[in-house]
């Protein structure tokens, strides 16, 4: 029989269309799932049976008259508890945000899901306001990776990670500041895509400014591409929000990589210490690019490393979202965020400034790079998933998550389009992530060159060993 929490979201669709199996079978399958596996990852702060069924039911009776809603009739979904979804309470990981509400508006990309018929299986953990590359809360605890619960998700969106991992439906919406779908991905297994900034609309407007992306987090490219071509409509809702892409994104994921300029920079220049074992996984999928093609050419692109600049603005973010907080409130912050807080309550106007000076000049460094290369590619994260609730790796020299994910929050300060692909598995079975970078708005051409990678075999890892293991019920 065929397991139908392992397929992707387009073969959902196709299996629907004919008729193999309907979406109140495939939705049961995966809240059976997410109710197993959950109390040894904790990816879920709410599941949503009731009215998940419900939305099944209603996307069933649509597909026997033939009489779709959208691109997603009938497929689990699940969102980031970082993003408004109406009739669900979105807590942020946090204590100091309340059950009453109201919450009657969805995300922009959360309206978009319900347009196409999506169906809400819950809400997935964050760390508190999404502040750090890990997923923990004090309100929600910690959430596991799939490939050892002992070990973190990575974040901020890891519980998006594990409940896609582990087929709790196959596609989750995340979003990503400094590196928050792509780091959960490559220490997940999965495939991330930050987009250009814009590509997809967010409302409300982040406290972390335009750093913050909403983003797929899905079992391949070709999903990503499906759901891309979902959440990323226009709403009038953000100001920022691009106008709507010529063509949809599946259309442009064949062509492959043949003939274009690839920029391969294992350490940015010998700056970062990468763990031998990414770098072996991580020049394999380099080599795969050559042999389909690609003119690869060892490069760095030669900026310095902006952790400070990134520091002032996201600490700043930090300060802000938590202002109106009182003693008592602030008492109940995980730790870690509340000295970040007081760190970014200390800048200066000038300092800001300052910050966003950094950002342009390496956005104007990345614009002239990419004139040379069509893509760069980096290791996702220079180490695999380490011990679960923590910040930074036991023994590590520097304390804020920061000091190693030095390869993804530079592309939130460029505002580019950055993907991440797996690409092996280390000595202790953990996933490898190699990171795709392309020049703003070329979206589909990081698809495009993931989607030749998911065409070699790369990719495919074993399923999470949690999943051979009795599950708790």
């Amino acid at each position: 029989m065929t397991d139908l929490t392992a397929l992707t979201a387009a073969q959902l669709v196709a299996g629907y269309a004919a008729k193999d199996f309907s979406p109140v079978e495939v939705t049961r399958a995966a809240l059976e799932r997410a109710e197993a596996v959950d109390p040894r990852v904790n990816a879920f702060v709410r599941l949503d049976a009731d009215g998940a069924l419900e939305q099944a039911r209603a996307a069933a009776d649509r597909w026997r008259r033939g009489d779709l809603a959208g691109l997603l009739d009938g497929v689990p979904v699940t969102v980031k508890d970082i993003l408004l979804q109406r009739g669900a309470p979105t807590y942020k990981g946090s204590w100091t945000i309340g059950d009453a509400g109201p919450w009657t508006q969805d995300a922009p990309s959360v309206a978009r899901l319900r347009e196409h018929g999506a169906v809400f299986l819950g809400k997935t953990t964050t760390p508190e306001f999404g502040w750090k590359g890990v997923t923990d809360s004090p309100r929600h605890g910690a959430t596991g990776n799939p490939y050892d619960p002992g070990r973190t998700a990575g974040g901020s969106s890891g519980g998006s990670a594990a409940a896609v991992a582990l087929g709790a439906g196959p596609l989750s919406l995340g979003t990503d500041g400094g590196g928050s779908v792509r780091i959960p991905a490559a220490f997940s297994g999965l495939f991330a895509l930050k987009p250009t900034y814009g590509r997809v609309p967010l409302y409300p407007a982040s406290a972390f400014g335009t750093l913050a992306h909403v983003g797929p987090m899905t079992r391949d490219a070709a999903d990503a591409a499906l759901l891309l071509d979902v959440i990323g409509a226009t709403d009038p809702r953000d100001w920022s929000a691009l106008a709507p892409p010529a063509g949809n994104f599946r259309d442009q994921l064949a062509g492959g990589v043949a003939g274009l300029r690839v920029a391969y920079s294992p350490d940015f220049g010998g700056r970062v210490r990468v763990a031998p074992g990414v770098a072996a996984a991580v020049r394999r999928a380099v080599d795969a690019l050559a042999e389909l093609g690609a003119h690869v050419e060892e490069a760095d692109p030669g900026f310095t490393d902006p952790v400070e600049a990134f520091h002032v603005l996201w600490f700043a973010g930090a300060a802000r979202v938590t202002q109106g907080l009182d003693a008592g409130q602030r008492a109940r912050l995980d730790p870690g965020l509340a000295e970040v807080i007081a760190q970014g309550a200390g800048y200066s106007a000038l300092d800001y400034l300052a910050a966003v000076d950094v950002r342009m000049a390496l956005g104007a460094t990345m614009g002239a790079f990419h004139q040379r290369y069509d893509l760069l590619v980096t290791p996702t994260t220079p180490v695999t998933a380490f011990e679960l609730g923590v910040e930074v790796p036991r023994g590590w020299p520097h304390p804020r998550w920061t000091s190693w994910t030095p390869f993804s929050y530079p592309f939130n300060l460029t505002q580019q389009p950055a993907a991440s692909v797996p690409c092996g598995l280390d000595a202790d079975g953990l996933p490898i992530g190699v990171q795709l970078v392309g020049p703003r708005h070329a979206d589909a051409l990081v698809l495009r060159a993931a989607h030749a990678l998911y065409g070699t075999g790369l990719p495919a890892l074993p399923p999470p060993p949690l999943l051979a293991q009795p599950q708790p019920h």
